[in-house]
């Protein structure tokens, strides 16, 4: 006897390998469940795949994307690259978490306070990336509080350029060698 594959239902399968008619098969029933769709539906991009992108056009480009404001899709790339909470994100990108639920409903682009932060953010992950030589390692550091950052987390500290300055400080400090 042959076992049905995982995710086959019984009615399906009988369906499929009998060679009986189908007398007492409730064809409603198969009918009434939800198709499960393939995995081809476009998949949004990672946060670190669009960082990457962002860092690699110039700085006029990116002074435009941001005046005109980031897609909201943004804040769930970030939140899920560094592992946020929804008013842990909403606090890097300077709104309520209500806001970051409704633009993410209303898929409305964010203002250009929040995008200019977002891209600050990834400027200095793709730093973080680059000195580690890996997105997961450059991830935990900016999620993890660092004492050379007087205790604060790099991800905390791109709030502000100042905060921003000091994190690339501590990049190039790890990455040369020097004394921080």
């Amino acid at each position: 006897m042959t076992v049905p594959a995982a995710g086959t239902s019984k009615q399906c399968y009988h369906l499929m390998h009998s060679d009986t008619s189908n007398e007492g098969f409730d064809m409603s029933a198969l009918a009434k469940r939800p198709i499960k769709r393939s995995s081809s539906v476009t998949e949004k991009p990672s946060f670190w795949s669009m960082a990457h992108a962002l860092a690699a056009i110039t700085e006029q480009e990116r002074l435009a994307r941001i005046r005109t404001g980031f897609e909201p899709y943004w804040l769930v790339a970030t939140k899920s690259a560094f592992r946020l909470t929804t008013p842990m994100i909403a606090v890097i990108a300077n709104v309520s978490a209500s806001t970051v639920e409704r633009r993410l409903k209303s898929d409305e682009a964010l203002d250009p306070v929040a995008s200019e932060r977002i891209d600050r953010l990834a400027q200095v992950a793709v730093l973080a990336e680059d000195v580690f030589e890996d997105k997961d390692v450059a991830g935990a550091w900016m999620a993890t509080p660092n004492d050379s950052l007087g205790g604060e987390t790099p991800l905390s500290l791109c709030e502000t350029e100042l905060g921003a300055r000091q994190v690339r400080r501590v990049l190039h400090a790890i990455e040369w060698g020097g004394a921080v």
